[in-house]
């Protein structure tokens, strides 16, 4: 693979394929984080936990009973990068301390430039941006419209699950 192209992700999920394209020139640390779950295989058998339909569809942590997977360390927070949160944009899912993302992520189902950094605080510091869907945002559309309900202590959980199949790095 030559430096100048950007790693490319399949996620096969059972609702249909969605490519991502990495942004490794903006977001090192977090697309390093990211590939290197792919190619372990953490994502595959996972599901999309949460999905909120005029917000986003987040993934990468949960099995279909709601366990979390155990992640590798949290990573710095690249959310000052210039990327924005915007449809079909991929960005790293974190609690509210800023450098707390591991290995859940989500793709933006419409522009949340609330989501954006606006600054150096904690409030202001926002969610980093490291791909965009460049296939299967129809895919994406297709999961935001499913049914979602309470399971486990969790919100916004599709009734049916929506399952990672596989995640691989495309050559």
């Amino acid at each position: 693979m030559s430096e100048e192209t950007n790693p490319k992700v399949l996620l096969e999920t059972s609702k249909g394929n969605i490519t991502l394209e990495l942004n490794k020139e903006k977001a090192p640390i977090t697309v390093k984080n990211f590939l290197g779950y792919v190619k372990d295989g953490y994502y595959d058998g996972l599901i999309f936990h949460r999905v909120i339909k005029d917000f986003m569809i987040q993934g990468g942590g949960m099995d279909a009973d709601m366990q979390q997977k155990k992640t590798k360390f949290a990573i710095k927070n690249e959310a000052q990068n210039g990327l924005k949160n915007v449809r079909g944009s991929v960005a790293m899912a974190r609690t509210a301390l800023v450098d707390s993302a591991t290995s859940q992520f989500f793709i933006n189902t419409v522009d949340n430039a609330f989501l954006d950094n606006k600054g150096k605080r904690q409030d202001d510091f926002g969610y980093c941006v490291f791909g965009q869907v460049i296939e299967g945002m129809d895919v994406v559309d297709e999961m935001r419209q499913v049914k979602t309900g309470n399971k486990n202590g969790h919100g916004d959980v599709p009734l049916e699950p929506i399952t990672i199949i596989s995640a691989k790095l495309v050559e």
